[in-house]
């Protein structure tokens, strides 16, 4: 089949599974992947009125993707705009609920077929379109095209093994490219990328998530944590991924025949794994409390597992030591960049592949310490522990590094300006 046909295929596809989305989206409730008492917003069903004015539409796929926007929320606000940011998980939906300024709303984004995008945007009648990363769905691109409705892909990126599959349906990728009529990418390599693919308006402007504020910690809640921790010394392993929380234990054993009084805190990338670390703390023999359960930090406690939804900006600041994980088993790593916003020493294990260039930065400038196993990154925590003039440098630099960074959103912003300006102009 000629690459050129594939988007009438995939559109005629998606409106005939259409009918069986209930069931599709229902059984994923039922699996917590979605919101059962939200399932509408999946097929279109705005859960919201319109607010009067212009609106923009931002869209993010999940957590990382929709945090990522908030700098731009707050702008576009400050340009008069209500602004409705999507995403497609649960999870994201409770962290953005959470985070996000008055002058904006969430819904879920609609699945991508015909039909319930036309419902969508019959309600909504965004005047903006920004999309993040590499959320390019056929359907979406299309009916948000036909209505004239300006699409900036922002914060775009494109690996090469994504681009290596693009360029076998290069027809298809082309005319999806053609009908964004801007694309700000994060690097000049993802920039290259899509030009080759077919974009045509592609500039490099940075990663927006190193403007993104550090993540809030509510004061009381910290205070009552602090006190209970004491003059501990404590470590953070957070994003955890399954097969991780284990080396993490295994380093707090070997540590704690030097530090006695060592806390672990285990904040797993999934809250709901949370009574399964537990189960295998106390099997290792671990004194540990359960966060979700309103267990305290006792005197004894060793492990603190922290398997509480949008409390990663309150564990952050309970150490200055902060292993990020799904870098030492998985693939692909978790951001660091809020960490290192408030000043923390980073540990890293070798699998940050979603986010190589920032750990690149950060490695480079002394800000973040890479580690090969549990062995090592025990070695990496005694040293941090017993020479506060090192941990206090790596922590300067993580800080001064993303601070560097920054400045994507005012870019964006200032590439919006064209589109801001043509509405204002049409009112008058």
């Amino acid at each position: 089949m000629k690459t050129e046909v594939f988007l009438p295929v995939y559109r005629a596809a998606a409106s005939g599974l259409a009918p069986m989305s209930g069931l599709f989206l229902w059984r994923r409730a039922k699996r917590g992947k979605e919101d059962l008492n939200r399932l509408g917003e999946r097929r279109g069903v705005a859960g919201l009125p319109r607010p009067e004015g212009r609106l923009a539409w931002l869209h993010g796929a999940s957590v990382g993707e929709g945090l990522a926007l908030l700098p731009l929320v707050d702008r576009l606000i400050a340009k008069g705009f209500h602004v409705l940011v999507t995403s497609g998980t649960v999870t994201s939906a409770r962290i953005l609920a959470q985070r996000l300024p008055s002058g904006s709303s969430h819904q879920y984004v609609p699945l991508d077929a015909p039909k319930f995008l036309e419902s969508f945007l019959d309600h909504w009648r965004p005047d903006l379109f920004v999309l993040a990363e590499s959320e390019i769905w056929p359907n979406t691109i299309c009916a948000v095209h036909a209505r004239n409705i300006p699409i900036t892909l922002v914060n775009a990126r494109l690996s090469p093994r994504s681009f290596a599959r693009w360029r076998r349906l290069p027809g298809f990728i082309s005319a999806l490219l053609g009908k964004i009529d801007l694309c700000l990418a994060q690097s000049g390599d993802d920039a290259a990328r899509l030009l080759q693919l077919g974009a045509p308006r592609v500039n490099a402007v940075g990663n927006l998530k190193y403007d993104v504020e550090a993540p809030p910690g509510d004061p009381v809640r910290l205070d009552a944590l602090s006190r209970q921790i004491g003059r501990r010394p404590v470590w953070i392993a957070a994003s955890t991924h399954a097969g991780e929380e284990a080396l993490a234990m295994r380093v707090h054993k070997q540590l704690a025949q030097n530090f006695p009084d060592l806390l672990t805190i285990l904040a797993p990338r999934h809250p709901d794994r949370g009574a399964e670390i537990v189960a295998a703390a106390r099997a290792a023999g671990m004194d540990v409390a359960q966060r979700s359960l309103g267990e305290p930090i006792g005197p004894a406690t060793q492990i603190y597992v922290g398997d509480t939804m949008g409390e990663l900006g309150l564990f952050y600041r309970l150490s200055s030591v902060i292993f990020v994980g799904k870098s030492l088993v998985g693939r692909g790593g978790q951001n660091p960049i809020e960490p290192a916003k408030l000043g923390s020493a980073i540990l890293h294990g070798p699998h940050v592949g979603n986010f190589i260039d920032v750990y690149a930065a950060l490695d480079e400038k002394g800000g973040a310490i890479e580690v090969k196993d549990a062995e090592t990154l025990a070695g990496v925590l005694a040293a941090l522990f017993t020479d506060p003039a090192f941990l206090r440098r790596t922590a300067e630099a993580s800080r001064e590094t993303v601070g560097a960074l920054g400045g994507a959103s005012d870019k964006i912003m200032l590439a919006l300006e064209h589109y801001i300006a043509h509405m204002i102009v049409s009112e008058q």
